[in-house]
Protein backbone atom coordinates (compact mmCIF):
# COMPACT_ATOMS: atom_id res chain seq x y z
CA UNK A 1 0.00 0.00 0.00
CA UNK A 2 1.20 3.49 -0.82
CA UNK A 3 -0.73 6.54 0.29
CA UNK A 4 -3.78 4.37 0.99
CA UNK A 5 -3.91 3.15 -2.62
CA UNK A 6 -2.84 -0.18 -3.96
CA UNK A 7 0.36 -0.12 -5.96
CA UNK A 8 0.67 -2.47 -8.93
CA UNK A 9 4.05 -3.87 -9.91
CA UNK A 10 5.96 -6.14 -12.27
CA UNK A 11 9.46 -7.21 -11.29
CA UNK A 12 11.56 -7.33 -8.16
CA UNK A 13 9.57 -5.63 -5.37
CA UNK A 14 12.58 -5.95 -3.04
CA UNK A 15 14.07 -2.97 -4.91
CA UNK A 16 11.61 -0.81 -2.96
CA UNK A 17 13.64 -1.58 0.19
CA UNK A 18 16.83 -0.08 -1.27
CA UNK A 19 18.02 3.51 -0.93
CA UNK A 20 16.37 5.18 -3.92
CA UNK A 21 17.20 8.37 -5.80
CA UNK A 22 14.38 9.84 -7.85
CA UNK A 23 15.36 11.55 -11.11
CA UNK A 24 13.00 14.12 -12.56
CA UNK A 25 13.28 16.66 -15.33
CA UNK A 26 10.91 18.99 -17.15
CA UNK A 27 10.29 18.30 -20.83
CA UNK A 28 12.20 21.36 -22.03
CA UNK A 29 15.69 22.00 -20.69
CA UNK A 30 18.21 24.81 -21.10
CA UNK A 31 21.58 24.24 -22.78
CA UNK A 32 24.07 22.33 -20.68
CA UNK A 33 21.52 20.42 -18.59
CA UNK A 34 21.57 17.29 -20.76
CA UNK A 35 25.35 16.91 -20.49
CA UNK A 36 25.17 17.19 -16.68
CA UNK A 37 22.35 14.63 -16.57
CA UNK A 38 24.31 12.20 -18.74
CA UNK A 39 27.34 12.45 -16.44
CA UNK A 40 25.08 12.01 -13.40
CA UNK A 41 23.43 8.91 -14.92
CA UNK A 42 26.82 7.36 -15.72
CA UNK A 43 27.94 7.98 -12.13
CA UNK A 44 24.79 6.33 -10.70
CA UNK A 45 25.31 3.35 -12.98
CA UNK A 46 28.98 3.00 -12.02
CA UNK A 47 28.17 3.33 -8.30
CA UNK A 48 25.32 0.79 -8.54
CA UNK A 49 22.71 3.20 -7.13
CA UNK A 50 18.99 2.53 -7.47
CA UNK A 51 17.27 5.25 -9.51
CA UNK A 52 13.50 5.66 -9.68
CA UNK A 53 11.90 7.77 -12.39
CA UNK A 54 9.00 7.94 -14.77
CA UNK A 55 11.55 8.13 -17.57
CA UNK A 56 8.90 10.11 -19.43
CA UNK A 57 10.52 13.41 -20.51
CA UNK A 58 13.14 13.25 -23.29
CA UNK A 59 16.04 13.68 -20.87
CA UNK A 60 14.58 11.15 -18.41
CA UNK A 61 14.39 8.65 -21.30
CA UNK A 62 18.01 9.32 -22.17
CA UNK A 63 19.05 8.76 -18.53
CA UNK A 64 17.09 5.48 -18.51
CA UNK A 65 18.94 4.23 -21.61
CA UNK A 66 22.27 5.02 -19.93
CA UNK A 67 21.23 3.26 -16.72
CA UNK A 68 20.16 0.14 -18.61
CA UNK A 69 23.77 -0.29 -19.77
CA UNK A 70 24.76 -1.22 -16.21
CA UNK A 71 23.68 -3.86 -13.72
CA UNK A 72 22.35 -1.63 -10.92
CA UNK A 73 18.69 -1.67 -9.80
CA UNK A 74 16.18 0.57 -11.59
CA UNK A 75 12.57 1.40 -10.78
CA UNK A 76 10.22 2.69 -13.48
CA UNK A 77 7.12 4.50 -12.21
CA UNK A 78 4.33 4.56 -14.77
CA UNK A 79 1.54 7.14 -15.05
CA UNK A 80 -0.77 4.49 -16.51
CA UNK A 81 -1.58 0.84 -15.94
CA UNK A 82 0.98 -1.90 -16.50
CA UNK A 83 -0.73 -3.40 -19.54
CA UNK A 84 2.03 -2.46 -21.98
CA UNK A 85 5.48 -3.20 -20.60
CA UNK A 86 8.24 -2.61 -23.11
CA UNK A 87 9.44 -6.05 -24.33
CA UNK A 88 13.02 -4.76 -24.13
CA UNK A 89 12.62 -4.57 -20.34
CA UNK A 90 11.84 -8.27 -19.93
CA UNK A 91 15.45 -9.41 -19.59
CA UNK A 92 16.10 -6.76 -16.92
CA UNK A 93 12.94 -7.78 -15.05
CA UNK A 94 13.98 -11.45 -15.27
CA UNK A 95 17.44 -10.55 -13.95
CA UNK A 96 15.79 -8.99 -10.88
CA UNK A 97 17.22 -5.53 -11.49
CA UNK A 98 14.11 -3.79 -12.82
CA UNK A 99 10.83 -3.04 -11.09
CA UNK A 100 7.94 -1.35 -12.88
CA UNK A 101 5.32 0.22 -10.61
CA UNK A 102 2.06 2.09 -11.01
CA UNK A 103 -0.77 3.24 -8.85
CA UNK A 104 -3.15 2.69 -11.78
CA UNK A 105 -5.01 -0.44 -12.87
CA UNK A 106 -4.39 -1.96 -16.31
CA UNK A 107 -7.53 -0.27 -17.62
CA UNK A 108 -5.75 3.12 -17.41
CA UNK A 109 -4.06 3.15 -20.81
CA UNK A 110 -2.79 6.72 -21.27
CA UNK A 111 -0.91 9.11 -19.02
CA UNK A 112 -2.27 12.64 -18.65
CA UNK A 113 -0.91 15.68 -16.83
CA UNK A 114 -2.77 14.80 -13.63
CA UNK A 115 -1.60 11.17 -13.65
CA UNK A 116 1.98 12.26 -14.32
CA UNK A 117 1.85 14.63 -11.36
CA UNK A 118 0.45 11.88 -9.11
CA UNK A 119 3.14 9.47 -10.40
CA UNK A 120 5.81 12.05 -9.56
CA UNK A 121 4.36 12.48 -6.05
CA UNK A 122 4.46 8.72 -5.58
CA UNK A 123 8.13 8.67 -6.63
CA UNK A 124 8.96 11.51 -4.25
CA UNK A 125 7.23 9.63 -1.42
CA UNK A 126 9.17 6.45 -2.18
CA UNK A 127 12.58 8.05 -2.79
CA UNK A 128 15.15 8.92 -0.16
CA UNK A 129 16.31 11.88 -2.23
CA UNK A 130 15.41 13.45 -5.55
CA UNK A 131 17.73 14.83 -8.19
CA UNK A 132 16.10 17.45 -10.38
CA UNK A 133 17.89 18.06 -13.66
CA UNK A 134 15.63 21.01 -14.48
CA UNK A 135 12.25 22.27 -13.29
CA UNK A 136 10.60 24.80 -15.60
CA UNK A 137 9.75 27.98 -13.71
CA UNK A 138 6.08 27.96 -12.75
CA UNK A 139 5.63 24.35 -13.82
CA UNK A 140 4.19 21.35 -11.98
CA UNK A 141 7.64 19.95 -11.22
CA UNK A 142 8.74 23.18 -9.57
CA UNK A 143 5.57 23.07 -7.46
CA UNK A 144 6.23 19.45 -6.51
CA UNK A 145 9.82 20.23 -5.51
CA UNK A 146 8.58 22.93 -3.13
CA UNK A 147 6.52 20.24 -1.38
CA UNK A 148 9.63 18.10 -0.69
CA UNK A 149 12.39 20.64 0.09
CA UNK A 150 14.39 18.22 2.26
CA UNK A 151 14.68 15.61 -0.52
CA UNK A 152 15.46 17.81 -3.51
CA UNK A 153 18.94 18.17 -4.96
CA UNK A 154 19.32 20.36 -8.05
CA UNK A 155 21.69 18.96 -10.67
Amino acid sequence: MEGGRLMYSVGNEELLMLHKIAFLCSRKVPDGVAAKARRWADEQREQGRCVISGYHSPLEKEVFCRLLLGAQPIIVAMAQGLRRIDPEWERHISAGRLLVISRYAESVTHPCESKCYQRNRMMMDLADQAVIAHASPGGKLELLCATYPDKVILL
